[in-house]
């Protein structure tokens, strides 16, 4: 998927959890994440932005959603979550929960460098350059994950 080109975007986002590439999720399911209610409550904490940060971010996330890219792994993802703009966690993202079906839950949760499918940089290497291509993936106390 396309790397993070924008600042405020990695230091606002990334300062609480791993920082998402927008092409992630589609348009309709960043929309919902990002308006000013919904960082209220931000799957259990408060986000909320001033409104000028907000309208950037939101306008950066909204211009590079899946649905709008044309890297591979952006349209894959689109493909998928076709009639199911409701789904606003990526490991919720049926492409991405089809992409980790297999990996036996004690790689995940029973991992404390793990825990959750929503830390990609805990196994994707290459996570933070938007690559997460499946011979780059090193789980924790286990090494390279070869299906």
């Amino acid at each position: 998927v396309k790397p993070i080109s924008n600042a405020r975007y990695q230091q606002e986002c990334g300062a609480c959890h791993f920082a998402y590439p927008p092409g992630l999720l589609v348009e309709a399911s960043w929309a919902q994440i990002l308006t000013e209610k919904a960082l209220e409550d931000h799957f259990g904490e408060n986000a909320e932005l001033d409104s000028d940060t907000l309208n950037e971010l939101r306008h950066y996330v909204l211009e590079g959603a899946a649905d709008k890219s044309y890297f591979k792994r952006s349209r894959k993802i689109a493909y998928a979550s076709q009639g199911k703009p409701d789904v606003i966690r990526i490991t919720d993202v049926p492409y991405i929960r089809r992409k980790h079906h297999d990996i036996p839950e004690a790689l995940i949760k029973g991992n404390d460098k793990v825990r959750t499918l929503s830390q990609c940089s805990a196994c994707h290497t290459q996570a933070e350059q938007g690559n997460f291509d499946d011979d780059l993936v090193r789980i924790p106390g286990y090494g390279a994950w070869d299906k």
